[in-house]
């Protein structure tokens, strides 16, 4: 039997062993980025995928965007690292740092998110005028994980003294903001809160008549959304992340359609003490 002689059998198995690390290497070289789904999936791709094209440029690494079906799973991503940067509301950045045990770190913000609201909205017929008006109706939060969608709606009212479980006739969890408009406009529920910006593009984009149903209610700002990755990501990609986001300008028309899409005048850096808030809020509301 033909036997290869052991110094070329040996060169063979290092370039084979070469190749395989190389091809490995350049399987790594996908970078891998979602978002919690606070709008359908199809939405998510259309103002989110143009990001990604240009993170690809700027990182020179493929880069792959990929929708979630729940909060939870766009948590779990980042925290498992099967993502490497994840857009987050303020709480879900809480419960992503939580269970990594402190190891997620914000990077960016929108300029939006350092005084971010919530609206509560309801049929102009139906007489709810105030927070108090809610009491026996029929109520909707977003995700139970939604920061702007439902904890910091439940804060304000329980710091207006209303009790959601005991108060309200019923509560519902839509899982998305634009699934919480339908449920007011369709009648299923009396009233319903969430993000201010979604409420403002459905207005704007004529989805919603006011006239019909509009906000009652809207809260004071808080800390919200940010671009997340994980500690074990070597520093130097998290600097080059940080400064591709940060470089977004409106005056450029491909990266001003970029921040439009992302409903951001800009970009920000961000630092965990901005959503000690919102875990403070969280642990009275029972959530965390």
């Amino acid at each position: 039997m033909f036997s290869l002689n052991p110094t070329i059998r040996f060169k063979a198995l290092m370039v084979s062993a070469l190749f395989c690390a190389a091809t490995a290497a350049q399987a790594q070289q996908v970078f891998r980025v979602t978002t919690i789904p606070e709008e359908a999936a199809t939405e998510q791709m259309r103002k989110f995928t143009p990001l990604a094209n240009y993170l690809e440029k700027q990182l020179g690494v493929k880069v792959e965007f990929t929708p979630v079906s729940d909060y939870p799973a766009a948590v779990e991503a980042l925290v498992n690292k099967k993502v490497d940067l994840a857009w987050l509301g303020g709480f879900t950045y809480v419960q992503a740092n939580i269970r990594a045990g402190g190891k997620i770190v914000p990077l960016a913000q929108r300029e939006e998110d350092t005084k971010f609201q919530s609206v509560f909205i309801a049929k102009t017929s139906s007489g709810i005028k105030s927070l108090a008006d809610m009491k026996g109706k029929q109520v909707s939060f977003g995700s139970q994980s939604s920061t702007s969608g439902h904890l910091m709606p439940r804060s304000f009212l329980l710091a207006a003294n209303i009790n959601p479980e005991k108060d309200f006739a019923r509560i519902a969890y839509s899982g998305a903001h634009d699934a919480t408009i339908a449920s007011v406009v369709s009648g299923k529920v009396d009233a319903a809160a969430l993000d201010v910006t979604v409420w403002k593009k459905f207005v704007n984009e004529n989805k919603v008549d006011t006239k019909a149903v509009d906000v009652f209610f809207t809260t004071p700002g808080y800390f919200n959304y940010n671009w997340s990755v994980h500690a074990d990501m070597p520093q130097a990609m998290q600097d080059k992340v940080k400064a591709a986001l940060l470089a977004l300008s409106p005056s450029v028309p491909e990266q001003a359609e970029i921040l439009k899409l992302n409903r951001a005048t800009r970009y920000l850096e961000t630092k965990p003490e901005n959503y000690k808030g919102l875990e403070t809020a969280a642990k009275s509301a029972g959530l965390l």
